[in-house]
C-alpha cells in the first residue's frame, strides 16, 4: 500500500509537472514592438498588452536619458513622460526574462497654432472642429478673453495637414482669415491648416543591396541627411533584428553608406531587420527588411505574411446567387428593390471560387459582408426621409452563432473555408460588435448590456458619431451595447469572436464600426484570440477595422494589444481630392503619404481603397456624375443612378487601381471594381455583380488590365515589401520608387489628359543603367540618374530597374 501510495505521489508529482510545463508562460516576444509616438512634456499611459503580447508581464524596464518611465506590473500599465523640450527617436530597453528588448520610441514638440474668429454680429458660441479632434463640433470652444469681440483657442499640432471649419452657432463657416480651402464629401469645403515640423531636415534613407557571405549576410543603405551635416557614426544608427538591438560592433558608416552585418547562424525562421538614423533631434523612419532563414523574403516564398494581401471584398447579397432555393425576398411593398435582399449567398461565392474567378483576377484573401441571422421584415430609417430597408447587408443580427438562412447554414460557409485554403487563400469574415437588431435575444434578456436611446436633455441619441460616439444608436431598432457599464456582455460578444475562428477556421475579421467601440472590447478580443489561438494559426488571425476620424483616433486602435490594422480613409480622402481635380497637384498626396508612414510606419498593413460598400463608387466620380461636393449621394442614387458615359472614365479608374496596388499597405478591392462598375451612395453602390458573358468590351478590358496589376504587385515583393522613396510630384505626374533585397520598382503615375514625357531623377549612389518595363518587358536606358520615357495620357507605366 505505501509503495502504491508513493507512485501515487510520483505520478502527481509529474502531472503537475507536466500541467506547469503546458501553463509556463511564454518567455519570448513573437509580435514585432511598433514605434511609440510620445509628445515632449507630457505623459501618456499605455497598456503594455498593446506594446507586445505575454502571458506574463513581469518585466524590469532600464533608465532612459531623456524619458521618465513608470511601470505598474500589476495594473499592466506603462507611464511614459518625455523632457519637456525632448525630440528624437530612441529605445526604451527592458528585460524580459533574462534577455533584453527594445520599444522604439518617437518624441515630438508640438507647435502650437492660434486661431482667429470675428463675427460680424453678436454670436452665442463659436468652436473649431476638423481632423484633429475627429469632427467633433462641440469639444474646442473659442473664447473673446479681452472683450474686443476676436474669439480665440490655442491648440498644439504635430507637424501635418489638417482640414477644418468653424461652428458657430450651429452654422459650419470656412475660416474666413485662411485663403486655403479644399472640397469636401458633403457638397463644401473645408480650410486647410498645415504645421510644419521644427526640423524639417529629416534624414532620408534607402535601399542599396545586400551581400552574403558563408558567415554572414549584410544589408547596405544610402542616407541623406538633407543638411549640411553630411556624415554620421555609427552609435546614431539604431538597428533592430526583431525587438532586440544589433550590436554597434556589426554596423559600419562609410561615406553615404551604412553597413548592418548579421550572424546568418542566428538568423532563424522569419526575421524582421529595422534600421533608422538619429542624430540629435533629427531622425529618419524605420526601414524593415525581411529574411527567412537568412535569405531575403522572396516574391516566390510560400510563407504568406499579411503584406502579401491583396483582398477582394465582397458583399454576400449582391455577388452571386448560387442556391435559388434560399431566395427570400421581404414581401413588403414599401421596401423597394435596391434595399431588399436579391438572393446572392455563399453558394454562389463558392461557385466562382471553383470556377478560379478569384485565381484569374489574382486576389488571395476575400472579405465578406457580415453572414449571422438577419432581422426577417422591413425596418424604417429614422433619418429622412424614412426609406424601408432589409438586412439584406448583414448588419441587423438577430442571432450572433446562426448563419442566415438567406446565405446558407454554417456547414457551407465551413466548406467555403476550406476550399479557399486549398486555392491558397485566405478569408476575413465583417464583425458587428457595436449593436444588435431589437429582436435579438440578447437585447430581448438582457436589456442592461445596452446604452439608452433617449438623452437626458430629450435628444435621440441616435446617429450622433462624434459627440456620443461610444453610446450612440445607429438607429431606434438597433441598440448598442454598453461594454463599459456591462462586462457580461463584453465577455459574451468577444467570447463569440473568438467561436467563429475556431470553429471555422477562418482567417481573421474585418471589424465594423471600430470607434463607437471602447479600447476594452478590442484588447478583450485579441488577448482570447492570442491565447486561445495562438500561433496554432499562420500568419496569425489578422484584424482590420473601420474608423472615420483623425489619425490619433484611428491609430489609438492600432498596435500589438488590439488591431493590426484599420483603412486608411485620411490618405483615401486627399487621393480622391487630387486624382479627380485636374489641377490638384501630387504634392498634395504625396505629403499625405508621408503623413502616414509617420502614424503608421512605412511597411504598414492599413488598407487602402478606392471605393467601399459605404462609399460612392470610384466610377460615378471619373465619369463626371458626381462630384466631391455633391450633396445627398445617396439621392442621387435613387432618383438618377449613375450610368458609364464616356469610355475614357474606364482609364481613370485603372489609374487609380495602379496607385492602390503599388503603394505601401493592403489593397482593398470593392466587388465590381474590376470591370469599372459605377455607382452612387449606399445602397446603389450594392448593385448586383455581373460576370461573363453579360460584361461589354470594356468592362472585360477592364477586368483583364485589373487583373495585370494585381499580378504584378504578387510578382514583385518590392511591391508589398519595399521602402518607398518619391521621385517626382507636379500637377500631372507622380513617381516613387519601391525597393526590397529582391529589386527595385519605378512606378509613373500620369493623370493628365495629354501624353506626356517624363524625365525622372535617380539616386546616383544607386548606379542604375537600365529599366525594364514590367507588362512589355522594353528596355528604357537611364542616362546620367535619368530616366526619360512617354507616358500616354491618363495612364501608367512600372519599370523593374536594374
Amino acid at each position: 500500500m505505501k509503495i502504491f501510495r508513493f507512485k501515487l505521489v510520483i505520478l502527481t508529482i509529474f502531472i503537475l509537472g507536466l500541467i506547469y510545463c503546458c501553463h509556463t508562460p511564454n518567455n519570448s516576444i513573437i509580435d514585432l514592438i511598433q514605434p511609440l509616438h510620445l509628445q515632449a512634456g507630457r505623459s501618456d499611459t499605455l497598456h503594455i498588452q498593446d506594446i507586445f503580447f505575454a502571458r506574463d508581464y513581469q518585466l524590469k524596464f532600464l533608465p532612459h536619458t531623456h524619458i521618465s518611465i513608470k511601470y505598474d506590473s500589476l495594473a499592466g500599465k506603462l507611464i511614459l513622460t518625455p523632457e519637456k523640450n525632448y525630440q528624437g527617436l530612441s529605445l526604451i530597453s527592458f528585460l524580459f526574462f533574462g534577455k533584453k528588448y527594445e520599444i522604439p520610441s518617437v518624441t515630438t514638440v508640438l507647435q502650437e497654432h492660434t486661431f482667429f474668429y470675428k463675427p460680424k454680429h453678436r454670436i452665442k458660441a463659436v468652436n473649431v472642429f476638423g481632423s484633429f479632434n475627429s469632427w467633433n463640433r462641440n469639444d474646442l470652444p473659442l473664447t473673446d478673453t479681452d472683450g474686443d469681440g476676436i474669439y480665440t483657442t490655442t491648440l498644439s499640432f504635430e507637424p501635418g495637414r489638417y482640414e477644418y471649419k468653424f461652428f458657430v452657432d450651429g452654422e459650419e463657416i470656412l475660416d474666413p482669415l485662411n485663403p486655403d480651402k479644399v472640397s469636401n464629401p458633403f457638397g463644401s469645403f473645408n480650410s486647410i491648416l498645415t504645421i510644419l515640423p521644427r526640423n524639417s531636415s529629416q534624414p532620408e534613407l534607402y535601399f542599396l543591396h545586400t551581400k552574403e557571405t558563408n558567415t554572414d549576410i549584410s544589408v547596405e543603405l544610402a542616407y541623406n541627411l538633407n543638411n549640411r551635416e553630411s556624415k554620421i557614426s555609427p552609435d546614431q544608427v539604431i538597428a533592430l533584428v526583431g525587438n532586440q538591438m544589433i550590436p554597434i560592433q556589426r554596423i559600419s558608416v562609410s561615406g553615404e553608406k551604412i553597413n548592418i552585418s548579421l550572424d546568418k547562424s542566428q538568423q532563424q525562421g522569419k526575421q524582421v531587420i529595422r534600421v533608422a538614423i538619429a542624430k540629435n533631434d533629427s531622425f529618419s523612419r524605420f526601414h524593415s527588411f525581411y529574411f527567412v532563414n537568412d535569405q531575403p523574403l522572396d516574391s516566390g516564398e510560400p510563407l504568406f505574411d499579411w503584406h502579401d494581401a491583396i483582398v477582394y471584398s465582397i458583399m454576400v447579397d449582391r455577388f452571386k446567387d448560387g442556391d435559388a432555393s434560399n431566395t427570400r425576398p421581404v414581401d413588403n411593398p414599401e421596401v423597394d428593390p435596391k434595399a431588399n435582399f436579391y438572393g446572392g449567398d455563399l453558394q454562389g461565392i463558392l461557385d466562382k471560387l471553383n470556377e478560379g474567378y478569384f485565381d484569374s483576377l489574382g486576389v488571395n484573401v476575400l472579405w465578406l459582408s457580415p453572414i449571422v441571422q438577419n432581422t426577417f421584415g422591413a425596418f424604417r430609417e429614422y433619418p429622412e426621409p424614412h426609406r424601408y430597408f432589409t438586412g439584406y447587408h448583414g448588419y441587423w443580427p438577430i442571432e450572433s452563432k446562426i448563419v442566415d438562412v438567406r446565405f446558407g447554414d454554417l456547414n457551407l460557409f465551413k466548406k467555403l473555408v476550406r476550399t479557399a485554403h486549398q486555392k491558397n487563400m485566405k478569408i476575413l469574415l465583417d464583425f458587428v460588435s457595436n449593436h444588435v437588431h431589437k429582436d435579438h435575444p440578447y437585447y430581448r434578456n438582457h436589456p442592461e448590456w445596452f446604452g439608452t436611446l433617449d438623452l437626458p436633455n430629450g435628444r435621440k441619441n441616435i446617429r450622433l458619431w462624434d459627440e456620443y460616439r461610444l453610446t450612440t444608436w445607429f438607429d431606434t431598432f438597433l441598440p448598442s451595447f454598453d461594454y463599459t457599464g456591462s462586462p457580461a456582455a463584453l465577455e459574451t460578444m468577444t467570447d463569440v469572436g473568438v467561436w467563429w475562428l475556431q470553429e471555422t477556421g477562418m482567417d481573421g475579421f474585418r471589424q465594423d464600426a471600430v470607434k463607437h467601440v471602447p479600447n476594452e472590447f478590442w484588447r478583450t478580443l485579441t488577448r482570447k484570440i492570442k491565447s486561445r489561438i495562438g500561433d496554432k494559426h499562420s500568419p496569425g488571425i489578422f484584424q482590420i477595422g473601420e474608423t472615420f476620424g483623425s489619425y490619433q483616433l484611428i491609430s489609438s486602435y492600432v498596435n500589438n494589444g488590439q488591431l493590426d490594422a484599420q483603412f486608411n480613409f485620411n490618405l483615401y480622402d486627399v487621393a480622391l481630392q487630387v486624382f479627380l481635380n485636374p489641377e490638384a497637384s501630387f504634392t498634395l498626396l504625396d505629403k499625405e503619404m508621408s503623413k502616414t508612414f509617420d502614424v503608421y510606419g512605412m511597411n504598414h498593413l492599413m488598407g487602402n481603397v478606392m471605393d467601399s460598400h459605404d462609399k460612392v463608387r470610384y466610377m460615378a466620380y471619373a465619369d463626371g456624375d458626381i462630384t466631391l461636393s455633391t450633396p445627398n449621394t445617396s439621392e442621387i442614387g435613387w432618383d438618377n443612378p449613375p450610368q458609364v458615359d464616356d469610355t475614357l472614365s474606364y482609364r481613370k479608374v485603372r489609374l487609380y487601381q495602379a496607385y492602390l496596388l503599388t503603394i505601401p499597405g493592403i489593397p482593398f478591392i470593392y466587388y465590381g471594381d474590376e470591370i469599372g462598375m459605377t455607382g452612387a451612395a449606399d445602397p446603389d453602390n450594392r448593385r448586383p455583380m455581373r460576370f461573363e458573358p453579360d460584361l461589354n468590351t470594356y468592362e472585360r478590358e477592364m477586368l483583364r488590365k485589373v487583373s495585370q496589376l494585381v499580378k504584378i504587385r504578387r510578382r514583385y515583393s518590392a511591391l508589398r515589401y519595399g521602402d518607398f522613396l518619391p521621385l517626382h510630384a507636379d500637377d500631372q505626374i507622380y513617381a516613387f520608387l519601391r525597393s526590397d533585397p529582391n529589386g527595385r520598382i519605378l512606378v509613373v503615375l500620369n493623370k493628365s489628359d495629354k501624353n506626356m514625357q517624363v524625365k525622372i531623377p535617380l539616386p546616383e549612389v544607386l548606379g542604375l543603367k537600365q529599366a525594364r518595363n514590367v507588362l512589355n518587358s522594353e528596355q528604357v536606358p537611364i542616362k546620367r540618374n535619368v530616366l526619360e520615357d512617354g507616358v500616354s495620357k491618363i495612364n501608367w507605366k512600372i519599370y523593374q530597374l536594374f
